[in-house]
Order: structure tokens, then C-alpha cells, then sequence
């Protein structure tokens, strides 16, 4: 039975300051190289539900987001992404409201300043 073998660039963001390491995926003859063989190899995963990746995009391949089943190739750098603090969508909501609100009082210190 022959093997092969990738090098991969895993990157772990999860906890602080990504960390940078090494790592050789060894695959059997009739395995495909993916995203999540790759986890799983790697000691990171134990399935596609481990509650550790529960979450979706919490990893991917060079800054772009993969699912479990997407290929890997020799020499990409797998991400594994800490969870988000902040909802982009509501902080951008947010700032909209409030550049709405400071048009409203600068238009009624206008019609005040009018009136006096």
C-alpha cells in the first residue's frame, strides 16, 4: 500500500497571536486530500461535528473561508479562525444611526437658529 504526503502550513488564530507550524498530511492510497482529513489528521478535529469547529468559518485556506470537504493542496497554509467578538452587521448598523441622528440635530439647530 503506497502513501504520499502534502506540507502544509497550519496557522492557529484561535488563542492570541497566530501560530505558525509545520505539518505533513500523510495520505493512504484512495484517500482525498481535504480540508477536513487534514483536521483530523492533524489532531484538531475528530469529525465534521466536533463541537471545537461547531461553528461555521471557523477555518480556512490562506484568509478565505473552506468547507469540510474542499480539496487541499501541497504547500496552503490552513487557518483555523477564532469566533468573532463583535457582529460586523450591527457595529456597521450602529454607525448608521448614528450619523443619521447627528444630521437630524444639526438640521433642527438650523430651523432653531432661523427662528430666533
Amino acid at each position: 500500500m503506497a502513501s504520499h504526503s502534502l506540507d502544509l502550513l497550519l496557522c492557529d488564530a484561535r488563542k492570541g497571536e497566530p501560530v505558525l507550524s509545520p505539518f505533513q498530511l500523510i495520505l493512504q492510497d484512495g484517500e482525498l486530500p481535504t480540508v477536513g482529513l487534514a483536521l483530523v489528521k492533524a489532531g484538531i478535529a475528530t469529525g465534521q461535528d466536533d463541537p471545537a469547529l461547531a461553528r461555521k468559518g471557523c477555518f480556512g485556506v490562506f484568509g478565505k473561508r473552506k468547507d469540510w470537504d474542499s480539496p487541499i493542496y501541497s504547500g496552503d497554509r490552513l487557518e483555523l479562525y477564532s469566533p468573532l467578538l463583535i457582529d460586523p452587521k450591527s457595529v456597521r448598523r450602529k454607525k448608521a444611526n448614528q450619523n443619521q441622528d447627528a444630521k437630524f440635530q444639526a438640521a433642527a439647530a438650523k430651523r432653531k437658529a432661523r427662528r430666533l
